[in-house]
């Protein structure tokens, strides 16, 4: 039987590196390291690996096979070193980007031109060989701005309860501004599989808000949640109970305990399903969050870290707050409470094919 090494799955999430200890790249430009210099969350890894001073060594005595997250096109920018007599098969992407087979640290950069998602990076490595990692790191390509920075053209509010119609959605400056709640602003355009990447600011303390996606149209925010909302000060870790389902089945098996210092899933969490990570976020400051759905896998960034890999393997229903939803909805914002004040800018997304 083959041994499976996955660092994605750990039930103590490790804390990321901080923002500013990280390899130099803008986050606010939508760079997300795929390497977060202290895991190897979010990778699938056939064999030996583990992270050494911010280097994240691939391969040793076996054969092994390294695989980063999964998304669609962008640019590519990584840095590594091999070591060993024979070189390691290593592809970028749906394989049409070659990087160097000797690289001894350079820095190389790509464009990926990938409809369907695909790891960005994946190596195989014979035994007796190592990869160095020191950087790695992916910008997607958004090929739709769903807001125009001048009106709310595609945009809907929630109505037909006038107990979830109190938010104000406001848009000046190219900046979309949410105040009370309870309230719902969703997009007419249906998404399935997509990259989303916005910008967001919460303009109080531990305000909470969040982003829907797959949401059932013309209802009240039900759809998958990645969350917003800032407060990480718990002193000690919450346990979490995050639901496991048989994969081949769809039936409940237990329930597994990941720890998180977020008093309310965090920032970048799916809610209801997994917490976030770590603080990655500040009140009063524009941070970036990544949101992408590739059929049953979601995936999370903020301010480039990962937060969430989470694959919904409950049984297929419309209703996402009831089992997996595939089909296509609509993207919203929520308005939660009356203390809401968010703003909102740069909403961009790009369709994927599904695989």
């Amino acid at each position: 039987m083959r041994r499976f090494l996955w660092l994605f799955l750990p039930t103590v999430f490790l804390i990321a590196r901080a923002a500013g200890d990280a390899p130099a790249v803008d986050v606010a430009a939508g760079w997300l390291r795929l390497f977060d210099g202290e895991t190897a969350f979010g990778w699938s890894i056939d064999g030996e690996a583990r992270v050494v001073g911010g280097v994240l060594v691939l391969g040793g005595t076996r054969t092994t096979t390294a695989v980063s997250p999964s998304l669609g096109g962008g640019e590519v920018q990584l840095r590594y070193r091999i070591e060993g007599k024979e070189a390691p098969m290593m592809s970028l992407g749906a394989g049409a980007a070659r990087p160097a087979d000797d690289a001894r640290g350079e820095r190389q950069r790509f464009r990926l031109d990938n409809r369907k998602a695909a790891p960005i990076a994946k190596w195989t490595i014979p035994a007796g060989t190592q990869v160095h990692v020191t950087e790695l790191a992916f910008r997607p390509t958004l090929t739709q701005s769903l807001l125009d920075g001048k009106t709310l053209t595609g945009w809907k509010s929630f109505t037909g309860d006038p107990k979830r119609e109190k938010s104000t959605f406001t848009l000046a400056d190219g900046v979309l501004t949410v105040k009370n709640g309870p309230g719902d602003l969703a997009t007419e355009t249906l998404f399935d599989d997509f990259v989303l990447q916005l910008q967001c600011r919460s303009n109080g303390k531990f305000l909470n808000s969040g982003i829907f996606f797959r949401a059932i149209p013309g209802q009240y925010q039900n759809g998958y949640e990645a969350q917003i909302q800032h407060d990480f000060s718990l002193p000690m870790p919450k346990s979490y109970p995050v639901d496991v389902y048989d994969q081949a089945t769809g039936k409940a098996t237990g329930k597994r305990e990941v720890l998180s210092r977020a008093r309310d899933f965090g920032t970048g969490a799916i809610y209801r399903r997994i917490p976030a990570r770590s603080a990655q976020a500040k009140d009063g400051e524009w941070f970036t969050m990544t949101v992408v759905a590739r059929g049953r896998h979601l995936t999370t960034w903020v301010n480039g870290v990962q937060q969430v890999d989470w694959t919904d393997h409950r049984p297929p229903h419309d209703n996402p707050r009831n089992g997996y939803r595939e089909k296509a909805g609509a993207i919203s914002i929520q308005g939660h409470d009356p203390t809401t004040d968010l703003s909102f800018k740069e909403f961009r997304i790009s369709p994927l094919e599904r695989n």
